[in-house]
């Protein structure tokens, strides 16, 4: 067997040189992720409909050394993403990595869910990730360029108890079914896709949550949430040339929270 031309051992977080977006960056995990990305040495795209909190992130970033560009963007609206990955293009080139991060929960049972909110489950959790992917993967081909693709699942997508967010849990499965469709799809073309499913870590979102149905850490092995920071290790192995050969894959990450 001859050598293989990778260093020893092939890890390195160095993302210079690559445009990655991040949905729902305004708070939350996705705030964390901005950040991380652009520690790492990506310009980052920092987008979501909070422009206030974007430009807020945007200037951290930049304080702390590092590249953003703050775009407004709603992911339930297709045209809004056409536009944000033109804008990115023309200020700060091809995007080549994606973190379909956005996402809403709906916190309610199925049978009285109004149609209203199910549309914005579906457009806010499935079907933007869906058009931001393929808008995204279109320009990386027809630009002969490969890239990295992460979408934010959930392990509510693994299993239900039926206390509310059924809706949440399917889209969530869903993402992961897209996960591994789009991965087979696009490795021809070097497009690896990977997500991430992270159980109950401390956010905006699980703040709301907690406020509706008291602290759910009692029931957990470690009595604890997740904190963002102990995803950046996944974020940055599945965005760097470590995991080239790594693509359809969903990576939990819930502190055994979850039944198995």
């Amino acid at each position: 067997m001859t050598d293989q031309p990778f260093p020893l051992p092939n890890v390195s977080n160095d993302l210079t040189g690559q445009v990655a977006l991040v949905t729902g960056a305004s708070s939350g995990l996705g705030r964390r992720f901005a950040k991380t990305l652009a520690a790492a040495g990506a310009t980052v795209v920092a987008a979501a409909r909070r422009v206030d909190k974007l430009d807020t992130l945007a200037d951290e970033i930049r304080a702390e050394g590092g590249t953003c560009l703050a775009v407004p963007l709603d992911v339930t609206d297709p045209a809004q993403i056409v536009a944000a990955l033109d804008t990115a293009q023309a200020d700060v080139g091809l995007v080549t990595i994606l973190i379909n991060n956005a996402g809403i929960p709906d916190a309610q049972r199925a049978h009285k869910m109004s149609l209203e909110l199910v549309n914005a489950v579906f457009d806010t959790n499935l079907r933007g990730p869906w058009l931001l992917a393929t808008e995204f993967a279109k320009r990386l081909i027809d630009a002969k360029q490969g890239g990295k693709i992460v979408n934010i699942s959930s392990m509510g997508a693994f299993s239900y108890n039926g206390n509310g967010a059924a809706l949440y849990s399917v889209t969530k499965a869903a993402i992961n079914r897209m996960t591994e469709a789009l991965a087979v799809e696009w490795a021809r073309f070097d497009i690896n896709v990977n997500g991430i499913a992270p159980g109950a870590f401390a956010s905006e979102m699980m703040d709301g949550m907690l406020s509706r149905i008291g602290d759910i850490t009692k029931v957990f092995p470690r009595h604890r949430l997740g904190d963002p920071a102990q995803m950046d290790s996944t974020l940055l192995y599945l965005v760097s040339p470590a995991s080239d050969f790594v693509t359809g894959t969903v990576i939990k990450i819930d502190d055994a929270q979850g039944a198995r």
